[in-house]
């Protein structure tokens, strides 16, 4: 039997940010019940509120089903990066990038997850992002380059293979992990 452990508003708050970091909740009673697993009692209502004041958003995964998602968590607080793979490898689709630009695509509502999982994460070589609905826009620093930003998010992503598989050095190849030399080629 768990025992039940009284906890502050905030020390709940903190535990399901950590829920939500590691696995896809579903439902506010799916909550509830992870929470009451590490003895943590709390209400529907009250697990509403803090979703409330914690800025949770539900996103549509892979396959169709929701979950909810953190789109900003403190900037003092670095994503490790096996958050950073995990986040990037369910939902980054496709990959794509020009000079020091690069883009990521998601499932619609996804965006802000992986852009603010990158700015969390410290990423060497990226200077920021920029993310829309399904859209995240990464700018890569001049030293790094973004040919070299872009392959190693699309190792972690998965999208292409840690040996340097097809795509980025301009080969023919997977469609998902592609090079453009000049962004008004993509116009034409």
């Amino acid at each position: 039997m768990t025992r039940v452990t009284r906890v502050t508003k905030h020390q709940r708050q903190h535990r399901i940010t950590r829920l939500l970091e590691a696995s896809a909740v579903g439902s506010q009673s799916h909550l509830v019940e992870l929470l009451a697993a590490e003895g943590i009692e709390a209400t529907q209502t009250t697990v509403s509120r803090d979703l409330e004041e914690l800025g949770a958003v539900k996103v549509r995964l892979p396959g169709g089903d929701t979950a909810y998602a953190l789109p900003e968590l403190p900037s003092h607080q670095v994503a490790p990066e096996d958050h950073l793979k995990r986040v990037l490898g369910e939902w980054v689709v496709e990959a794509d990038h020009s000079g020091n630009l690069i883009v990521l695509r998601t499932p619609p509502g996804s965006a802000h997850v992986v852009g603010s999982a990158l700015d969390r994460s410290g990423f060497a070589g990226v200077i920021g992002t920029v993310a829309g609905d399904d859209t995240v826009l990464v700018v890569a620093s001049e030293a790094e380059g973004g040919t070299a930003v872009a392959r190693r998010l699309a190792v972690l992503s998965g999208l292409e293979a840690p040996d340097g598989g097809p795509g980025w050095d301009g080969a023919e190849g997977d469609p998902t992990t592609r090079r453009h030399d000049d962004i008004t080629d993509t116009a034409t």
